[in-house]
């Protein structure tokens, strides 16, 4: 721990002829979050390994089991018996992607963190890139999507409508097509990982709290094995975490649920004048406009009334004060 505070000393003071936030010796912390991935982690390893062994840096790799299922921790047991290099951190439980992300921030200790999933959809092969940016001075190196492999229409369709839509709705400006895939400084996770929110929207966190950023792009890869960890039930979670976390102003949304039940009591209108004036027979006097009235005002409260709820669930969870994640197991070189 003292070499690691006497780096990061080095770091704030500068070194003659090396830019600041950089200098020789450094330690790299590469975070994996891991849930049920044993067809995938060797593969993994092997190529983060391969990638660092070019790098004229020291390195940690980080592996958090999120509650894994299969043989991912016994893999990752291995794993550190064979290589110092490698830590393992295991929850007692599933506490979700972002919770593992945090742990790894928590339990990094060198001068600059990866993010990276270990489907190897974000490939290992562009953090010497991410690493020269850092070196030019940048604190946060965040990936770019140019081309999204092996994703269905339908999920670059949402994708692409999500980031428009927070983009609309806050006032922080998250880059599009980006993910937790990213480089950042040790001062950029100092500053995070005294934000201590439960529900956590990372990639917005790194957002707000500044600093020199800049993307770097890249092609996204097919996943090499197993299955996605974001059906479309986690994604519209992960989602409505993203606008709540970083909106003040989620009326537009309601305002949009409004026109629509507007629009259904605009169809039962219509339905109403034709039962009126050609079946006038069958018609009580003054049913349609009041059963119109209360199912557009009805459907307009509970709306409203969800949203409320929404903002009031979250602060209920952080007055709760529970930890982010529960530690099972922590193995390491130490």
């Amino acid at each position: 721990m003292a070499r690691q505070e006497a780096m990061r000393e080095r770091n704030r003071q500068g070194t003659p002829g090396v830019p600041k936030g950089f200098v020789m010796g450094s330690l790299i912390s590469i975070v994996v979050p891991l849930f049920n991935e044993e067809l995938v982690i060797s593969q993994m390893y092997r190529r983060v390994t391969e990638v660092m062994a070019g790098i004229d840096l020291g390195y940690e790799l980080i592996l958090i089991n999120d509650g894994s299922r299969d043989k991912t921790v016994q893999i990752a047991r291995e794993l550190c018996r064979t290589d110092s290099h490698v830590r393992l951190i295991s929850f007692s439980r599933n506490f979700g992607h972002q919770a593992a992300i945090t742990a790894g921030l928590d339990k990094a200790r060198g001068d600059a963190v990866v993010i990276i999933d270990a489907d190897l959809q974000d490939p290992p092969e562009v953090i010497p890139q991410m690493v020269e940016k850092w070196r030019d001075g940048f604190d946060v190196v965040y990936g770019t999507r140019l081309k999204r492999e092996g994703e269905t229409r339908f999920k670059r369709w949402t994708a692409a409508a999500f980031y428009w839509l927070l983009r609309k709705l806050t006032e922080v400006d998250i880059p599009p097509d980006t993910g937790d895939f990213r480089l950042m400084d040790r001062r950029v996770v100092d500053v995070l990982n005294r934000m201590r929110e439960k529900n956590r929207f990372l990639r917005g966190m790194v957002s707000w709290v500044g600093f020199r950023q800049c993307k770097l792009e890249y092609v996204r890869q097919e996943r090499l094995a197993g299955e996605t960890k974001y059906p479309l039930k986690k994604m519209v979670g992960f989602a409505l975490d993203g606008i709540f976390s970083f909106s003040q102003i989620p009326h537009k949304v309601s305002s949009v649920l409004g026109f629509l039940c507007a629009f259904l009591s605009f169809c039962l209108i219509l339905f109403g004048l034709v039962e009126k004036f050609f079946y006038s027979e069958s018609v009580i006097p003054g049913w349609a406009s009041t059963f119109v009235a209360v199912l557009f005002l009805g459907g307009v409260q509970l709306i409203c009334i969800g949203i409320v709820g929404e903002y009031l669930g979250r602060i209920y969870e952080e007055i709760k004060d529970r930890p982010l994640y529960v530690c099972d197991e922590e193995v390491c070189d130490d």
